[in-house]
């Protein structure tokens, strides 16, 4: 996937929010980050539903980071509601949290999360931590064709 497919960066933290995008700012990742800050508007944009209804769903993003502690509806919900749909079933999932619980880590790779990996709490290995993300998931690795055969 190119620059064209957005990164949907879910997240309701400002802060985080804030680092993350300033992160692919340092690291020259020029791909669009589209901001969701909790569960249903992720979904929302997703699935072109709420103030998101009429997007063009043929451009799908990139690479999904997804918090797990959101409101309204949680990551690992999101996770499951992402991976249930054939639209989305295919989408580079990367967990991006706070949560050190061995029942979140386990829980998000049986729901399919590509990654977990946890927030790291100093500024630059945190912008270091994401910037290596982008470059893995944007550069490296070659996704599945997300259309139906």
């Amino acid at each position: 996937m190119t620059a064209e497919h957005p990164i949907l960066l879910v997240e309701d933290n400002p802060d985080d929010e804030a680092l993350t995008l300033r992160a692919f700012s340092k690291n020259k990742i020029g791909n669009e980050i589209i901001v969701a800050r909790d569960g249903v508007d992720a979904l929302d944009y997703l699935f072109g539903t709420g103030r998101h209804a009429g997007r063009d769903m043929s451009i799908m993003p990139a690479l999904v980071l997804l918090d797990l502690k959101l409101p309204r509806i949680d990551g690992l919900e999101v996770l499951r509601r992402l991976r249930a749909d054939q639209r989305t079933s295919l989408l580079p999932v990367v967990v991006l949290t706070t949560s050190r619980e061995l029942q979140d880590i386990q829980e998000a790779y049986r729901l399919g999360a590509n990654s977990y990996v946890r927030k790291p709490v100093d500024f630059e290995r945190f912008l270091n931590t994401v910037g290596q993300l982008g470059q893995y998931w944007l550069t490296l690795n070659e996704p599945a064709d997300p259309r139906p055969d």
